[in-house]
């Protein structure tokens, strides 16, 4: 007899574990599938302090822990596996991960979304220790202190602005000589007192013992090093990176269908142009990608695959064929 799961999540993200809660609360046998660390980006956050009804003190890692309990408590299974190839047009659903293969009747897609990087030295040791790629969710965190925000299209520059929000100083860093942004946000951007701008500029490293001390700048036409230090009193300043997004979604090119970024389009069930199969989470098209959006996005999800489910009259208890 073939094992095969009611539910398969492919993420373990909060979109992807709060999916599996709900399947497992709804007593679908439901495997989540992570190919890394459990939690994606949320577990580099120190600090989730917009997450409504959140404990005191919330972490990412103590939010994500609590998640996987919840999961795991209700009877949720969860495997480790890298899924490299799907199969999604019969009713039974294929993954192919390099560990094994996994068969299920209905799948959600949860597998997020990771900001572009800079590349530089320090950034990566420095994640969440002032450096940041989320405005929304680290700029109070800056209040009162100096904040470099590099990229100079809409997102970074209208982030920027936020920013003004709690730090005293922002400055834009843009490798090009202008803002690529919308003329009227560059207006508004440039009447904020607030607001400076680095233009043909990169950050070459980012230096800091445990917290963002110093910044390196290299000027992209002259070759001009310049180092920026943290004022004495200040101890640190904040890096924010606005230069892109990458969906998780490679796999599933040329599968289901995507915009040309490559975001999974769903509607708003969370229903993608596959029957049977759901995506939820930064992975697809929406406008807003924060913690309470992808686990409404997951809870969406399941929802809607029982809901499929209980449509084709399946046995949802025993799960063999």
């Amino acid at each position: 007899m073939e094992n095969i799961y009611d539910l398969i999540v492919i993420g373990s993200g909060p979109a992807g574990l709060s999916s599996g809660l709900y399947g497992a609360r709804a007593k679908l046998k439901t495997l989540i599938i992570e190919k890394g660390k459990t939690g994606g980006q949320i577990v580099t956050t120190h600090d989730v302090a917009n997450y409504p009804g959140s404990i005191q003190d919330a972490s990412g890692p103590k939010l994500i822990a609590r998640m996987v309990e919840q999961c795991k408590g209700f009877g949720a299974e969860m495997v480790k596996d890298n899924i490299v190839d799907a199969d999604l047009d019969s009713d039974i659903k294929v993954l192919k991960g390099e560990k094994g293969e996994y068969r299920g009747k209905a799948v959600v897609i949860a597998t997020g979304c990771t900001p572009r990087k800079l590349g530089a030295p320090g950034e990566k040791e420095l994640t969440g220790k002032g450096v940041s790629y989320c405005a929304t969710c680290d700029g109070d965190f800056f209040t009162d202190l100096e904040v470099f925000a590099v990229g100079g299209g809409n997102s970074a520059v209208e982030e920027g602005m936020f920013l003004t929000k709690f730090a005293r100083k922002v400055t834009i860093v843009q490798m090009e000589d202008k803002l690529t942004c919308a003329r009227s946000i560059e207006e508004k951007a440039k009447e904020n007192p607030k607001m400076n701008f680095m233009f043909n500029t990169t950050i070459k490293e980012i230096i800091g013992d445990g917290i963002v001390e110093k910044v390196v700048f290299e000027n992209r036409l002259t070759g001009e090093i310049t180092e920026y230090e943290a004022d004495e009193e200040d101890g640190t300043m904040g890096v924010f990176v606005f230069i892109g997004l990458i969906p998780q979604t490679e796999i599933f090119k040329d599968k289901i269908d995507t915009d040309r970024i490559g975001y999974i389009i769903t509607d708003e069930d969370m229903k993608t142009n596959i029957e049977g199969v759901f995506a939820a989470g930064d992975c697809r098209v929406k406008t807003l990608r924060q913690v309470v959006t992808a686990t409404s996005d997951g809870a969406v999800a399941t929802i809607n695959a029982e809901k499929y489910l209980e449509s084709k009259n399946w046995n949802l208890v025993d799960s063999t064929i």
